[in-house]
């Protein structure tokens, strides 16, 4: 297979190659994890539908699951999305569609690595579940433009060297189509952080000020006023990496009930059984349905199929941690895996139960993917709305 051959003809034999020769010349046991998800990126293997340069050979996107199995069999660890999986679940995607070669080339390396964590501003106080609502102003002097405004429940800001950031550049058009999209430097001046504690004892959410902030107009990665579709990209993408996360079975908590139910024989009594069996039936087959999304985000192209799978996630969180709690308290409000934000406030005996209230909220409340599922999938009437093409500013607030 040479540099120039087509797309089309890689096959999977020809990729098995590519990787096998990879693995050969780099040893994941020789070096660090960073080192060697550096080299895969250079050698087009983090996203190999991507162009060459941005982390791709411009292969059929379907050759990704190879690669990441021969990956997983050498003993390579992958890109670790819990350190950054608002970079590698949202921004990579949305800087493959979206940027300039320029900023592919600058940032997708050290996003894929996990060098640079990035975070979303896109919800405000004023604009939460109606994101198209939002007030962060951003008006163009030139090359530049000048950022003022305030985002709030902004997960890793307080770590993030970057951001996905929507703002409101005319105010005279529907909410729709009045705002643009950029990346933003979260050291640049006039970007102040503020944590938000939360019912956990955890302060991984933040306030984010934005005060006379300067971006260079090439950090800008949709035209002036059709912001609402690039962030589309970054939406669908987020709500099927919620729904989509845990790919086998018996994981997260589900695992941990699972194995309290094989472990304690006391517990196996009357309603409980019904209890337990029904969780389990349903996180299963909540698993077996998002392979198809699972799918469609290694394809780059989830839908609305996202929205489903992540209202059915986080639902079955909730379920599972109340049958946690009702067969043992103790061991149900018992977390000690942390991913992000611990510090020695953190209350680590309530974690595991509370936190399961944050995922009917988080990358979009359960209310609007309902509506959302019942316009698009089953074609069901849409509630009444304001006139679409009402100006933002007129928009009663």
């Amino acid at each position: 297979m040479t540099a120039t051959q087509p797309a089309a003809r890689v096959g999977r034999a020809d990729a098995a190659r590519t990787v096998q020769a990879f693995l050969s010349a780099n040893d994941p046991a020789t070096m660090s994890a960073v080192e060697f998800l550096g080299r895969r990126f250079d050698a087009g293997l983090a996203w190999v539908h991507a162009p060459r340069g941005s982390g791709g050979l411009g292969w059929d996107r379907g050759l990704q699951v190879d690669v990441e199995q021969a990956m997983e069999d050498a003993g390579a660890k992958p890109a670790d999305i819990l350190r950054n999986p608002i970079g590698l679940g949202m921004a990579a995607p949305t800087v493959l569609a979206h940027a300039s070669s320029d900023l592919k080339e600058r940032l997708l390396r050290p996003l894929w690595t996990g060098e640079e964590v990035w975070c979303q501003l896109f919800s405000e106080p004023g604009a939460g579940s109606d994101l198209a609502g939002l007030a962060t102003r951003a008006v163009r002097n030139g090359d530049e433009w000048t950022i003022d405004g305030q985002k709030v429940w902004t997960s890793y800001a307080h770590i993030a060297k970057w951001a996905m950031l929507l703002t409101r550049t005319d105010p005279t058009a529907p909410k729709h189509k009045g705002m643009t999209y950029f990346l933003l430097d979260m050291s640049a001046p006039g970007v102040h952080t503020r944590p938000l504690r939360q019912a956990t004892g955890q302060a991984s959410f933040n306030e984010v000020f934005l005060d006379d902030v300067r971006i260079s107009d090439a950090y800008r990665i949709s035209d002036p006023g059709s912001g609402w579709s690039t962030a589309r990209t970054t939406l669908v993408n987020e709500r099927a990496m919620i729904g989509g996360f845990e790919p086998k079975r018996e994981d997260g908590h589900m695992g941990r009930l699972a194995e309290m139910w094989r472990n304690r024989p006391e517990l196996r009594t009357g309603e409980r059984f019904g209890t337990v069996v029904d969780a389990w039936i349903r996180v299963e087959v909540a698993r077996l349905a998002n392979e198809r999304t699972r799918q469609l985000m290694t394809s780059g192209e989830p839908g609305v199929e996202g929205s489903g799978a992540k209202v059915t996630a986080a639902t079955n969180n909730q379920l599972v941690t109340r049958v946690l709690a009702r067969l043992d308290p103790s061991a149900a409000l018992d977390y000690d895996d942390w991913s992000i934000g611990n510090d020695a406030r953190v209350r680590p005996e309530t974690y595991h139960y509370v936190r399961a209230r944050a995922y009917t909220i988080e990358g979009g409340t359960t209310e609007i993917l309902l509506g959302q599922i019942a316009d698009r999938i089953l074609d069901l009437p849409r509630e009444l709305k304001l006139d679409p093409n009402l100006s933002w500013q007129d928009i009663p607030k």
